[in-house]
């Protein structure tokens, strides 16, 4: 790989640094910190995460083994690569992190050429594809040791250092001390969908495409990207994929998610500390509920950010980082577009981060490939942003905005090379039908209701929507009001992502299009902490002042937490007696106590807002300063639901945990271990029928055919296990989490049922010369096997619940 810019840009900025006063990092001219207490920060957030890992079983060998693929697989190639992409450098920290995501773009390269030619052996080896022309080429070398970086200050990095231990911790309380790598006893649980997950991963270890685990053969037309992740975590670094699952894989993406965050709304925003607040703002602040606990079936409008979505959604987690690094260059191709305007070069805080140039665009493309099939929610909402860019442009210059068009084509084409060829046009059953996901709140099919009355209902919903989701990007909305809708392009894009998410989970009907909001969160949050750091600059806090800001925040917090931890059951009961629905029997009932809080704390504010005013006028100290404090109270209003988590975590089962007997994982392991990737189960599991006493009788199959614990725990394909998943059948379900009715192929099934029920020596050869089974695997509580299978099969494996006989 060669380059057209030199290395005399780097020395030249260096050299046009002044030697006193602020530094384009913040920091004075005078020597920095040595380079330990430098380093010291993100030092102590990996041995934080090391020792949780440690302290929950995690064996030191996989948490060596899992370093080493990070540095070795994903962040030494990423990085160089990345480095020939951008122009200058900015910060070390910078260049890590896009550069980790690089390297996970280029993976996913690396594993269709490895897994596809059947080279996995020697996938550990890919990253010499890079390594080898950077250390030959003489023009590559400098990308080893560049200079001219800018040093952020111990604050900002022990801050984002702080933001990265805090969501270990969250981990460590709500999975990784609760759940162990692998199910253990008869009565454990987990996540119902780890299996089917697990399988993916496990089949991505050998299929390119992937195909659909729990029907041999079925194509798979999902965004799968993040299971060739784990497949190449595993190839490379030759850990289980169940420890990368339940232990290493999350807290990792999270921590780097965190860190991209930080670092583009910095290099965006122009301003340092916009990068923690984004970061905290991303992950910290929750949803607003007043209602503890809070159960999965009463989530009022869809899938959280952050609660009770740690593991139940591996997409959400790998797509993440991957959406803020294509978000960051997106906007900075926007920056580049205006290098006249020396607003966009150097920031009106005084903190210039140099553009990356003209192959800004090829790292666009690069990301977007790579979220094009991550999670399929993350390039719509990008292209609207670019959408609203584009028009505004149009509107206000009259000419055709070239470079938003282009950047429109890149990520257009990617999203439609994820629909047609990894999608196959599959739309899971989601339609357009507008409000298709709140209007229940505001039925009333009797029409009882007077046109006033339900006007006011559908008023209140919607508000309650912006309240529950959208808390977090209140700061916005001073960002706006001071420049009156002249926003910058960049701003203009940020906003017309975050409005584009909640406006597709409104206008289309399903449970997953809420990832469309979650995918909108990140692009709000980066334009919240803008907002917040203007206000906070205008205020003009001194030391104390900003002492008692943040003080004043966590006592809020932790009043706040508290309070509907502990009262939020007779909150809820008044609210309703209130309002005349002391049964719980109306629509929008569900809606009321969040309501009802924030209109509360709305009215607090509004008297502290008078108090604060009169008040200035006695003590000067006060004046200009109140937006500050409102802004900020406001955005610690959606902190308690992060600890909330944590406490319903350690004081309730989730509902959507499943019993997972720990003999079936055992039988399931010892199939992967005595087959051939290639070899095909037969299986009469088809529903996960949970039972809540390891020793009583499993009641019959009830229709959830979400039973995938022997294609996830054996890593192998099976003919047919639980199809509710199957994207033929998803088309199905009317933009339901789950399809409930029967296979697609009943002669196929019953041939899978025959096996068990009524073997022939027919039957049994067929599905060993026709389908490449190996192995019938039979699920006892599911039913008895014949007598007969015992004489034409020979039996491998058996405990009280499982038997396995082996085809010849």
């Amino acid at each position: 790989m060669g380059t057209t810019d030199s290395a005399a840009p780097e020395r030249s900025e260096l050299r046009a640094r002044p030697l006193a006063g602020p530094s384009p990092s913040g920091t004075s001219g005078r020597p920095g910190p040595h380079a330990f207490w430098r380093f010291l920060p993100a030092l102590a957030a990996y041995l934080l995460l090391v020792s949780l890992l440690l302290a929950t079983d995690t064996p030191v060998g996989d948490v060596a083994r899992y370093t080493f693929y990070a540095l070795w697989g994903v962040l030494l190639p990423g990085t160089l690569v990345f480095r020939t992409l951008r122009r200058r450098p900015h910060t070390l920290v910078e260049d890590l992190a896009f550069g980790a995501l690089t390297g996970l773009a280029l993976e996913l390269v690396a594993w269709a050429v490895f897994v596809g030619i059947g080279a996995q052996s020697v996938a550990v080896a890919w990253p010499l594809a890079v390594v080898i022309p950077f250390a030959a080429v003489p023009r590559l070398r400098r990308h080893w040791r560049p200079t001219g970086y800018s040093r952020p200050s111990l604050g900002w990095s022990w801050s984002l250092s702080g933001a990265v231990m805090l969501s270990s911790v969250y981990f460590h309380q709500v999975c990784l001390s609760l759940y162990p790598v692998l199910p253990d006893k008869e009565g454990s649980r987990l996540s119902n969908d780890l299996p089917y997950l697990l399988s993916l991963a496990g089949n991505a270890k050998h299929n390119v495409p992937l195909t659909f685990p729990q029907a041999a053969g079925e194509p798979l037309y999902y965004h799968w990207f993040t299971f060739a992740h784990m497949a190449m975590t595993d190839l490379v670094g030759h850990i289980d994929l169940a420890v990368i699952q339940s232990r290493l894989m999350v807290p990792a993406l999270t921590a780097l998610g965190l860190v991209i965050t930080a670092v583009v709304a910095r290099r965006l925003t122009g301003r340092v500390w916009a990068g923690p607040l984004a970061a905290l703002l991303v992950f910290a602040v929750s949803e607003f509920t007043a209602v503890y606990p809070n159960p999965v079936d009463s989530w009022t409008f869809g899938a959280h950010a952050v609660r009770l979505m740690s593991w139940a959604s591996l997409s959400q987690a790998y797509s993440f980082p991957l959406l803020i690094a294509l978000m960051g260059v997106v906007g900075e191709a926007l920056r580049r577009s205006r290098r006249g305007d020396g607003a966009a070069e150097s920031g009106e805080s005084g903190d210039p981060a140099p553009l990356f140039g003209r192959r800004v665009y090829v790292l666009v493309a690069l990301f977007a490939l790579a979220s094009s099939a991550a999670k399929a929610s993350t390039l719509p909402v990008t292209l609207a942003g670019l959408a609203l860019v584009g028009l505004v442009l149009l509107i206000s210059t009259r000419r055709i905005p070239w470079n938003v068009v282009a950047l429109g084509a890149v990520i257009g084409a990617s999203q439609l090379f994820a629909t047609a060829v990894i999608f196959h046009f599959e739309s899971y059953g989601l339609q357009v039908i507008p409000f298709g996901n709140v209007k229940h709140y505001w039925a009333d099919p009797q029409q009882l209701r007077s046109p006033a009355f339900q006007a006011l209902v559908v008023t209140a919903t919607l508000a309650a929507f912006v309240l529950n989701h959208q808390l977090k990007l209140l700061g916005m909305i001073p960002l706006i009001a001071r420049r009156r809708f002249a926003l910058e392009p960049v701003q203009w894009f940020l906003l017309g992502a975050a409005v584009a998410g909640p406006c597709a989970y409104l206008l289309v009907n399903g449970f997953n299009t809420s990832y469309f909001t979650l995918a909108a969160l990140p692009f709000g949050a980066v334009l919240s902490a803008w907002g917040f750091c203007e206000t906070f600059e205008r205020a003009r806090l001194g030391p104390r002042a900003k002492a008692a800001l943040a003080v004043g925040a966590l006592v809020l917090s932790a009043l706040l937490t508290f309070a509907i931890h502990r009262y939020s059951g007779r909150w809820s009961a008044y609210v309703m007696r209130l309002a005349g629905d002391q049964s719980g029997g109306t629509s929008y009932s569900v809606l009321l106590p969040a309501l009802a809080a924030a209109a509360a704390l709305a009215l607090a504010a509004l008297v502290g807002a008078v108090l604060w005013r009169l008040g200035g006028r006695v003590w000067p100290a006060l004046r200009g300063r109140g937006g500050i404090v409102l802004l900020t109270a406001a955005l610690t209003a959606g902190t308690p639901g992060l600890f909330h988590d944590v406490l319903q975590s350690r004081e309730s089962v989730w509902s959507y945990s499943w019993v997972m007997p720990g003999s079936q994982v055992e039988a399931a392991r010892w199939i992967r271990a005595h087959s051939d990737p290639s070899d095909v189960l037969v299986t009469n599991s088809h529903c996960w029928q949970e039972r809540e006493d390891p020793n009583a009788p499993l009641a019959k199959c009830d229709g959830n055919t979400r039973s995938w614990w022997l294609s996830g725990y054996s890593e192998r394909s099976v003919l047919i296990e639980g199809w509710a998943y199957a994207p033929r059948t998803m088309a199905l379900a009317g933009g339901g989490t789950a399809y409930y009715g029967p296979f697609w192929d009943q002669e196929l099934f019953k041939l899978n049922e025959d096996a068990v029920y009524r073997p022939t020596a027919e039957i049994l050869s067929r599905l060993h010369d026709r389908y490449h089974v190996r192995y019938v695997v039979v699920h006892r509580p599911s039913g008895a096997e014949s007598p007969l299978l015992g004489e034409l099969a020979k039996k491998v494996y058996e405990t009280r619940t499982t038997a396995v006989y082996e085809l010849s």
